[in-house]
């Protein structure tokens, strides 16, 4: 009896072969073909496990009677995006900003949406119930070749505009979006240098992409870029770099995406708890509301949907412009911000003007490593040392959804305290 599996906050992620193995790749597909009534359409990223493990997903579907139609290599949100308009469901094989050897399952539900918690309760309990393959020699499903340019066309109509006046520096994190984002962003009409797209298997988010831009800062310095843009492995998330080589986040954009609609401006954005200070103080200035969640794009969503507002996102780079997608996607994102910074302006100067950071870290400690008590006393002697008030300081601990650390946020306006505690913790965890 294979050992019961749970979704973690996107998807079920660990080490290829040892956590996301062949069979529970094959259950997984049994269960989605058994709970949704619906074609799947199957997506992967550029890991070497990945076309093994997509195989089995796509077996497991065929095995329930389903219709599973291999999309390729294929971002998360090419999925979401084909699943919406072609009315089913999407797995995605991919573990986002994680190194090679792991991988990952995620779901998404009719139209492309986030899963519910009730129809994840539903697939996690027929994943669990699943039988696993009598054979694991796979039949080789074609790939549908013309959903890629499906999706590209998609994303040319939301944001038809003409960029001829950019240059821009893109990198793909030798992930998902390699095979489609020069060519996107080429089609608009930008000079378009791209780093990180050759993917080997081994070598996706190795040194690149949104979690490590250092050569994006230096490449956009050196060609003179108007703009540089960050994608992780599956190209749901953006990170970008103004022409200066300063990096901006996601709260950089949210700011900015924000102050340029009126609609955002009449209702509302939707943040995580990782949100610097600095952009609440920004919405609030502007007389925005903010509506904070736990981390993850699912409880943005979720917010967004209660409330029937079009925009929220997290720092780390997902945006949802639930009005245009129905999940976070970085080429979107990325598409809207060159329109912007055609439109209005300088990156550098756009951000500065809006809104001003305070002091943040963000400081990850292997979960065997962690001690809450000596954490908490740590930043609690410091506020004392440092003569801060609680309004002046903020201390975020939440263990990782997607890898065995705990992360810890902390900022304040003194960014003196914020280098101690940085100091502090360092010194104890020997990090």
């Amino acid at each position: 009896m294979a050992m019961a599996v749970r979704f973690g906050t996107d998807g079920i992620r660990g080490k290829a072969y040892e956590t996301i193995t062949v069979d529970l790749a094959y259950r997984l597909g049994r269960a989605v073909g058994t709970v949704f009534d619906a074609p799947v359409f199957v997506g992967y990223d550029t890991r070497e496990s990945s076309p093994v493990l997509t195989a089995a997903v796509l077996a497991g579907v065929a095995s329930v009677g389903g219709q599973a139609t291999n999309l390729g290599v294929f971002t998360t949100p090419g999925v979401a995006v084909i699943a919406q308009r072609r009315r089913g469901v999407g797995i995605v094989v991919s573990a986002s900003h994680n190194p090679y050897y792991d991988n990952g399952l995620k779901v998404l539900g009719l139209g492309g949406t986030k899963l519910d918690f009730v129809t994840e309760a539903a697939v996690t309990d027929a994943l669990n119930a699943a039988p696993s393959p009598v054979s694991t020699d796979f039949p080789v499903v074609a790939i549908d070749a013309q959903a890629q340019h499906d999706y590209a066309a998609h994303l040319r109509t939301i944001v038809p505009s003409d960029l001829s006046a950019l240059t821009i520096v893109l990198d793909c994190a030798n992930g998902a979006s390699s095979s489609v984002a020069h060519e996107l962003f080429e089609a608009t009409g930008a000079r378009v240098f791209t780093l990180h797209d050759q993917p080997t298997g081994h070598n996706i988010n190795e040194a690149c992409g949104s979690t490590h831009p250092d050569d994006l800062m230096a490449a956009v310095v050196e060609y003179g870029a108007d703009l540089g843009l960050a994608f992780d492995g599956d190209a749901d998330r953006l990170i970008a770099v103004d022409a200066t080589g300063t990096l901006r986040d996601g709260d950089d954009l949210m700011v900015l995406f924000a102050l340029d609609s009126d609609a955002v401006r009449a209702s509302g954005v939707v943040v995580t708890s990782m949100s610097n200070l600095g952009l609440r103080r920004a919405m609030h200035q502007h007389g925005i509301e903010l509506v904070e969640t736990d981390v993850g794009d699912r409880h943005v969503l979720i917010a967004l949907e209660e409330r029937d507002w079009s925009f929220g996102g997290e720092q780390s780079g997902h945006l949802i412009f639930r009005d245009l997608s129905p999940t976070g996607d970085g080429l979107l994102t990325g598409l809207r911000l060159a329109e912007l910074v055609a439109r209005r302006g300088p990156l550098a100067d756009l951000a500065d003007e809006a809104w001003h950071r305070v002091p943040q870290a963000l400081i990850n400690v292997p979960h065997e490593n962690y001690d809450d008590e000596v954490v908490r006393h740590l930043f609690a002697a410091l506020q004392r040392q440092h003569n801060l008030s609680d309004e002046d300081v903020r201390l975020l601990i939440r263990p990782s959804g997607t890898e065995p650390v705990v992360r810890i946020m902390v900022e304040a306006s003194n960014g003196a305290f914020v280098d101690d505690f940085v100091i502090a913790l360092g010194r104890h965890f020997s990090m």
